[in-house]
């Protein structure tokens, strides 16, 4: 390694002299500091939350169906995922409180389209929008905690992240069902995060203060772009397919042999043109930030290609409001937000952290298996205890996974490093909700038409893919929907598990390095790390 990089980086002449350099910041500071952070990732989390109950009701006031239903949701998965290894880069090479507040600002653009959208269409672009500011927001406070706070500590910090998580999860359906059901409809729950983004703006500006890194810039656009154009082409392919154009189709075959070409043009550049990567290819040559990355891929097909489509089980396949179902996810966020603290605090007091890693991914393997047995039938305190099992699991591993990776780069790689993590994480997400959001629209359309030509009712392929306003069906017709969303979804995460099962096998072989106890070394690194790499 480079040990000339090892000395602290000049500070820019902005930064207030009382500010401590990073790795002498008091608790107080790094308290105060956090509180604009921690704000801001609480509107991340909103954006999708929050709308989560409100998606049934928006696809039946936009005409929509289930396709349109889960481009909503992938559009900003999509966003998210092209740009967050470009926010994770440019946080190594500018001021990092300067593009918090650039993602916020793009995220209340997004917001504000979005709630003024008069079709799905404009609606799925306003999401995109969102999905830029999220992938920055949900990037950079995990690069700037890291920037302020040793890895030893920073499970205790990850686990208020993990809390805030939790808050946002569960406050998200429940704020979103409440507005839904009030004269502000659902418009309003775009509105809603608008204050809080502002409210983290001006905390950032007052409470942030870091050291700027000067040096020679140069922007991998050429590398930035192909990895958005190959991610986007692939995650076209993989939520229209079966849809709009058959599995084995010119177009499919064309979309993906696109996609991987693309991805392997970018692959090139990044490994031999590039003088400033996005995603540096040396650092899979450790074998943590390996296994994390490809863990990450299947966590994000698992968690939100299975909990996305949760809304719609309470609401099409019980019969609740948009409030009720909102309720009913206390049960999974609950158990997410106990793990996600106490799990940051043994971490932080212990320094080892595996362990944390593997029991939370075996949680999950075993929630999603026992979600795969509910239908419409099921009761719904099963579904609960089902669900809490599942948040216990999620909780102890997210944060901490991230966690691992941080703690074995150098500090000049903490933003790449971190943002490929989150990357792959929701480029699994984006993955996992297009093609189960397929699935389900085949798998219902399918049951739909069984039940409907049971009853005797003739159906057409339209009105069985078209989510319905079930308070206005007859009541056999009404409970032909509400088998086939219920046992589908059910489906949803059977087919989930095997992804999490992978998750658990590649976290069992990373090796566990103890948690470092400094930040002020721009390229410290766990003695056990620097041993590994010096062997490759």
């Amino acid at each position: 390694m480079n040990r000339a990089s090892s000395v602290p980086h000049p500070v820019d002449p902005v930064v207030p002299p009382h500010v401590s350099v990073p790795g002498q910041m008091s608790h107080r500071e790094i308290m105060e500091a956090l509180s604009g952070l921690l704000l801001a990732m609480f509107v991340a989390m909103l954006s999708s939350t929050v709308v989560t109950n409100a998606l049934p009701k928006i696809v039946t006031d936009l005409d929509g169906s289930q396709t349109g239903y889960t481009w909503v949701v992938v559009a900003t998965l999509l966003s998210m995922t092209a740009t967050t290894p470009i926010w994770g880069k440019l946080a190594d090479l500018f001021s990092k409180k300067l593009l918090v507040q650039s993602a916020l600002v793009i995220y209340s653009a997004g917001s504000l389209v979005a709630a003024l959208a008069p079709s799905m269409s404009v609606l799925i672009g306003a999401r995109v929008i969102q999905g830029l500011g999220v992938g920055g927001l949900t990037a950079l406070v995990q690069v700037v905690i890291a920037s302020m706070v040793s890895p030893r500590e920073r499970g205790r910090y990850s686990g208020y992240i993990g809390a805030v998580f939790a808050v946002a999860t569960v406050s998200g359906p429940l704020i979103g069902g409440l507005i839904v059901d009030s004269p502000l409809g659902w418009r309003g729950c775009f509105f809603v995060g608008l204050p809080f983004a502002l409210g983290a703006f001006v905390l950032l500006q007052k409470t942030l203060h870091l050291p700027v890194v000067k040096r020679p810039v140069s922007i991998d656009y050429l590398g930035a772009s192909l990895i958005i154009s190959g991610v986007s082409l692939l995650l076209v392919w993989v939520s229209l397919a079966g849809n709009e154009y058959a599995w084995t189709s010119g177009t499919s075959i064309l979309l993906v042999v696109l996609g991987l070409a693309i991805l392997a043009a970018a692959v090139y550049v990044e490994l031999r043109v590039a003088t400033e990567p996005i995603i540096p290819m040396r650092l899979f040559a450790d074998r943590t930030i390996s296994l994390a990355t490809l863990a990450s891929v299947f966590i994000g097909v698992a968690m939100f290609g299975s909990t996305v489509y949760l809304s719609q089980y309470f609401q099409l396949a019980r019969g609740m409001s948009p409030t009720k179902a909102g309720l009913m996810t206390i049960a999974m966020v609950g158990g997410l937000l106990v793990s996600s603290i106490v799990s940051g605090r043994v971490i932080s007091a212990t320094g080892l952290w595996k362990r944390w890693l593997v029991g939370g991914m075996f949680l999950v393997v075993v929630g999603l298996g026992l979600l795969g047995t509910v239908d419409e039938t099921t009761h719904l305190a099963l579904v609960g205890l089902f669900m809490a099992v599942l948040g216990i699991g999620l909780g102890a591993t997210m944060q901490n996974l991230v966690l691992s990776v941080q703690n074995n780069v150098a500090a000049s790689d903490l933003g790449a490093a971190s943002s490929v993590v989150a990357f792959f994480r929701s480029m699994g997400g984006s993955i996992g909700v297009s093609a189960l959001g397929a699935l389900l629209s085949v798998q219902v359309a399918d049951k739909v038409t069984s039940g409907l030509t049971g009853l005797g009712i003739a159906s057409d392929g339209h009105s069985s893919h078209d989510i319905p306003d079930l308070s206005t069906l007859p009541a056999p017709v009404r409970g032909v929907f509400e088998h086939a969303f219920g046992a589908s979804i059910g489906e949803l995460f059977l087919i989930a598990m095997p992804c999490a099962l992978v998750a658990l096998v590649c976290i069992m072989f990373i090796k566990e390095v103890p948690l470092r106890t400094s930040v002020s070394l721009a390229d410290e690194v766990a003695p056990e790390a620097t041993e590994e790499l010096q062997t490759r």
